[in-house]
C-alpha cells in the first residue's frame, strides 16, 4: 500500500513539475468539501458528503484503479450504528484523461457521495475519513486524507415518506496543499487498549496492554528519543515490582517522520506493550499506558490510559467483539478432562496384563501380614497405591523443563519426523513383544536396587515397593506409556497434558492397589488369573502396531515422501483390525496362548465390534471421509489418486468448473476439500486485497490430528464449506513443513533462539511472534491491514460455532470496508 502511495505521489509530482508555471506558485484549492446530514426515517440517516469542484478541475470516481488514486472511505466501526448498502456516488462522466492517457470516470464542478446509516442507539457519532485525488488537463493535487464526523441523534419513531426531511446545518471544510483539516472534526482516538493476562505458571504473570491503531495513524516505541516515547508503568498496588521489561512486539517501522524531521521507530495498525510481573495470589493490578499518536500530518497530545488486570480470574482479552479466548479455555479444559478419562481406562486396561493382575493379591497379602492392625495395613496400602500415582506423574516433570526451557518444544516434537520414526519403531518393538516374540525387562540392577531399598521399611520402605512394582511390571505397562507419552507429544497439549495423562494413567493402577489393601476382602471377587490374560496383552500388542503407522505417516506427511499415503495407511489398519478380528474369533494362536476351546460372550462381541470397524475402514480406500478416525489417517489430498480425491470424491478439476478460476499461488489438489488455500502469506494477502475478501489464516501441520479432526468433520458440513470457498481467501501455514529456506533468508529467531531455516520454522516464528501462541489449529481473520479482526478459533468440533465464528469475522470485515 506504502509503495503505491509513492508511486501515485512521484507521479503527481512529476505532472506538477511541468505545469507549475501555469500556476504561478500560488496555494491551490481546488475542491471545498461540506458534511450534511438527511433524516430517512425509522432511525436511518443518509450522510452527504459534497464537494465544489473548482472549474477544469475534477475529483475521481471509486471505481478507478491503478496509477490513479481511486476516492475511498473510511468508517470506523462502532456499536451505536451500521452501515446500510455501499457508498454511492453519481454518475459522473468517464472521458480520455489528459494526464493519465486512458479512460477514467470523473466528476466536475460537483459530487454528493452519499452513505446510508442505521441507528442502533438513541445517539452515535460516525467517525472516519475518506482519500481523494484531484487534478486538471495538466497537472494532479497530492492525494489527501479528509476526516470527518457526523453527530447522530434518533427519534425512535417512524417517519412517514410524505413529512419532510429535516437536514443539518452544513459544514464547510476547505482543503488545500497537504493541510488536513482541524476543524469540526470532534475528540480523536485513533488509537485504542484493551488488557489481557497471560499465567506463566508458577505465580509469574505477563501484563499485556493492546493497542488498535486506526488506519493512516502510528504509536511510537517504548526505544526513541525525540518525541514522547511510549511507557508503560504500574500503578497499584504500590511496591510491585516488574520483573524484567516492559518488552513491545509488533511490526517496528522506522523511517523518516515528517512530524519531528528525524528517523523514528513507530507501529501501525497494532502493538502490544507487556511487563513480567510476580504475584502471589489474587489481586487486581493496575498499570498506565502513557503515549503519543501521530499521522502523516499532525499528532494528538500525549495521553495516559489506565488499565485494570485481575490476577487470579479469567481476563484473557477486553476483546475487539467481546468474546476474547474464554471458549478455547473452555475447550482446552474439556480435552484434558477427556484425556484424563482416556488415560485413566488405559491404566484399568494394563492392570488387566500378566505382570500387573497377579501382583494384587501378592501385594495386598503382603501388608496385611506385615500391618501388626488392621488400620495400619489399609495406611500403607493407601500411601502404597498414591506413591504408585506420584512416580508416574514424575515422569511428566522433565517435560515441563523443556517447555520452560523452549516455548515451542512441544510443537517441534510433534513435527520432527525423526521423533516420529523414532516413535514408529519403539512401538513395533513394542508391539512384537505384546504379541509374545520376547519379553521388554529393566535391568536387574534397578530391580535390585529398588526392592533392596524397599526392605527399610515404613513410609520411604512402601515407596520403594511401589517402585519396585513399576519396574517389574514394565513389560507390560512400558507400551502403555509409550503409547500415552508418544499421542500426547504428537497434539498441542504440552506438559501440562502430559502430566494429567500420567495422573490418569497411575490412578487407573494405583487406586485398585490402595482399595483392594484398604478392603482385603474384595480380593475374593477378582476373577482367577489365566490366558485370558495373555489375550489383553496381545490385543495392547495390536493396537500397538496401529499407531506405529500412525507415527511413521507423521514422518512421511512432514518429509512429503508420499510412501504412507492414505490408501496405504488405511490397508495397513485394515490389515491389523482384520487380523485381531480373527484372533479374537480364535482363528489362530499366538505364543503364550492357552488352548481356546469355547468362544466366551465376551471375547466374542469384542471381536464382533473389532470385525465391523475393520469393514468400516473399507470404503476409505475410495475416497470415504471415515469421520469416526478422522486426524489419523493422511489427509484425503494425500493420496495417490492423480487428481487428488477430494472428501466429496470428485477431484480439483471436478470441483472447480474453470481451469482458469484457480487463482495463482494456489494449489486445490493440496489443500482440504479442493479449496483454493494459498501456503504463502504475501500471496495470499496480496489475493484478497485484489478480490476485497477477508483472509482467514489457518495455521496448520501435516502431523496435526487435530487440524485434521477439524478439516474433516467441520470444514466439510456444506455450510463451512460455502463460507470458506466463497467469503474468505484461505492461507494454509504448515509448521512442519521442511522446505529449506534460501540461506539469505535463514536467521536466528530473537523469541525462541533457534534457527529459522525451513518454511515450517518461518510460519511457527511468525505464529508466536504475531499472535503469541504456538498450537495448531489456529485460525485468525484479517483484514487487508493484517488486523485480527475478532477472537481466534482452535480445535472444536461444534459446527454452529464455527459457522458463527466466520460469520462475525465477515460482517467485521465488511463494517470495516
Amino acid at each position: 500500500m506504502a509503495k503505491k502511495y509513492f508511486k501515485i505521489f512521484a507521479l503527481s509530482l512529476a505532472v506538477l513539475f511541468v505545469g507549475i508555471s501555469n500556476l504561478s506558485a500560488q496555494v491551490v484549492n481546488p475542491v471545498k468539501w461540506e458534511f450534511k446530514t438527511k433524516s430517512l426515517g425509522s432511525n436511518e440517516f443518509e450522510l452527504q458528503i459534497i464537494g465544489d469542484i473548482e472549474p477544469h478541475w475534477h475529483v475521481y470516481s471509486q471505481t478507478v484503479g491503478e496509477p490513479v488514486i481511486p476516492t475511498s472511505f473510511m468508517f470506523k466501526p462502532s456499536k451505536d450504528y451500521e452501515l446500510v448498502g455501499k457508498t454511492e456516488e453519481p454518475e459522473g462522466v468517464t472521458v480520455d484523461d489528459p494526464v493519465f492517457q486512458m479512460k477514467l470516470k470523473y466528476f466536475e464542478d460537483e459530487v454528493i457521495f452519499r452513505q446510508k446509516v442505521k441507528l442502533l442507539s438513541a445517539k452515535a457519532t460516525v467517525l472516519g475519513d475518506f482519500e481523494f485525488m484531484t487534478c486538471d488537463d495538466k497537472t494532479c493535487i497530492p492525494p489527501e486524507i479528509v476526516e470527518f464526523e457526523f453527530n447522530l441523534e434518533g427519534d425512535r419513531k417512524e417517519t412517514s415518506a410524505e413529512q419532510p426531511k429535516e437536514e443539518s446545518k452544513p459544514i464547510t471544510i476547505s482543503v488545500s496543499g497537504d493541510h488536513q483539516p482541524e476543524q469540526n472534526q470532534g475528540v480523536l482516538t485513533p488509537a485504542t487498549w484493551e488488557s489481557k493476562v497471560v499465567d506463566l505458571g508458577d505465580g509469574m504473570y505477563e501484563l499485556q496492554a493492546i493497542a488498535t491503531i486506526d488506519e493512516h495513524w502510528h504509536v511510537y516505541s517504548m526505544d526513541i528519543d525525540g518525541p514522547q516515547a511510549s511507557e508503560f508503568n504500574i500503578l497499584k498496588p504500590e511496591g510491585l515490582k516488574p520483573v524484567e521489561g516492559p518488552t513491545e512486539n509488533g511490526k517496528l517501522i522506522e523511517e523518516m517522520d515528517p512530524n519531528f524531521d528525524m528517523v523514528l521507530g513507530y507501529y501501525e495498525n497494532t502493538v502490544t506493550f507487556s511487563q513480567k510481573v510476580k504475584v502471589e495470589g489474587s489481586q487486581t493490578i493496575l498499570a498506565e499506558v502513557y503515549f503519543m499518536v501521530c499521522n502523516q500530518g499532525k499528532c494528538i497530545p500525549p495521553e495516559a490510559v489506565e488499565l485494570e488486570y485481575k490476577i487470579g480470574e479469567k481476563n484473557e482479552v477486553a476483546n475487539i467483539d467481546g468474546n476474547g479466548t474464554e471458549g478455547a479455555e473452555k475447550e482446552e479444559g474439556r480435552n484434558l478432562w477427556t484425556l484424563l478419562l482416556l488415560s485413566f481406562g488405559g491404566g484399568l486396561a494394563a492392570l488387566l496384563t500378566p505382570c500387573v493382575f497377579p501382583m494384587i493379591p501378592m501385594t495386598v497379602s503382603f501388608f496385611t501380614k506385615q500391618s501388626k492392625t488392621k488400620a495400619e495395613g489399609i495406611k500403607k496400602g493407601i500411601v502404597y497405591g498414591s506413591s504408585i500415582i506420584i512416580i508416574y506423574v514424575l515422569l511428566s516433570v522433565p517435560f515441563h523443563i523443556f517447555d520452560t526451557v523452549s516455548p515451542d518444544i512441544f510443537n517441534e516434537f510433534s513435527t520432527n519426523p525423526y521423533l516420529n520414526f523414532f516413535f514408529f519403531l519403539v512401538f513395533i518393538v513394542f508391539s512384537i513383544s505384546f504379541l509374545g516374540a520376547f519379553e521388554i525387562t529393566m535391568p536387574s540392577s534397578w530391580v535390585n536396587k529398588a526392592d533392596s531399598a524397599s526392605d527399610k521399611g515404613g513410609l520411604i520402605g512402601v515407596f520403594f515397593m511401589a517402585l519396585t512394582l513399576i519396574l517389574v511390571s514394565f513389560s507390560c505397562t512400558g507400551p502403555a506409556i509409550g503409547l500415552l507419552l508418544g499421542s500426547v507429544l504428537s497434539t498441542d497439549g504440552g506438559a501440562t497434558a502430559l502430566s494429567v495423562g500420567m495422573l490418569g494413567f497411575g490412578l487407573g493402577i494405583g487406586l485398585p492397589f490402595g482399595l483392594f489393601a484398604a478392603f482385603p476382602g474384595w480380593l475374593n471377587s477378582l476373577p482367577k488369573s489365566g490366558g485370558w490374560l495373555n489375550t489383553v496383552k496381545v490385543i495392547f500388542g495390536f493396537v500397538e502396531l496401529a499407531f506405529a503407522f500412525k507415527f511413521l505417516s507423521n514422518a512421511d506427511l512432514v518429509l512429503q515422501a508420499h510412501v504412507i499415503t492414505r490408501e496405504v495407511f488405511l490397508a495397513i489398519w485394515i490389515g491389523v483390525f482384520g487380523a485381531m478380528a480373527m484372533y479374537l474369533f480364535g482363528m489362530f494362536r499366538l505364543p503364550h496362548d492357552s488352548p481356546l476351546e469355547k468362544l466366551s460372550v465376551g471375547r466374542g462381541l469384542f471381536a464382533i465390534f473389532t470385525l465391523v470397524f475393520t469393514i468400516y475402514l473399507l470404503p476409505g480406500l475410495w475416497g470415504a471421509p471415515l469421520k469416526l478416525i478422522s486426524g489419523f489417517p493422511p489427509p484425503a489430498f494425500y493420496s495417490e489418486s492423480p487428481n487428488g480425491v477430494g472428501f466429496s470424491g470428485k477431484s480439483a478439476a471436478v470441483m472447480s468448473s474453470d481451469a482458469s478460476s484457480i487463482p495463482e499461488g494456489t494449489d486445490p489438489d493440496h489443500c482440504p476439500h479442493n479449496l483454493n488455500c494459498f501456503h504463502d502469506y504475501e500471496l495470499g494477502l496480496a489475493y484478497a486485497k485484489e478480490v476485497g475478501k477477508p483472509v482467514m489464516l489457518d495455521f496448520t501441520g501435516w502431523a496435526c490430528v487435530n487440524c485434521r479432526r477439524m478439516e474433516e468433520n467441520v470444514w466439510s458440513d456444506p455450510r463451512v464449506l460455502e463460507r470458506l470457498r466463497n467469503d474468505y481467501v484461505l492461507i494454509s501455514l504448515y509448521v512442519d513443513e521442511k522446505q529449506k529456506l534460501p540461506e539469505e533468508d535463514q536467521f536466528i529467531s530473537d523469541v525462541t533462539g533457534k534457527k529459522v531455516k525451513t518454511v515450517g520454522n518461518k510460519w511457527s516464528e511468525f505464529q508466536i511472534r504475531k499472535f503469541k501462541s504456538n498450537t495448531q489449529p489456529y485460525y485468525v481473520v484479517l483484514d487487508h491491514e493484517e488486523k485480527q479482526l475478532h477472537e481466534h478459533a482452535a480445535y472444536d468440533p461444534d459446527i454452529p460455532k464455527f459457522i458463527d465464528w466466520l460469520e462475525r469475522g465477515k460482517k467485521i470485515f465488511e463494517e470495516g470496508k
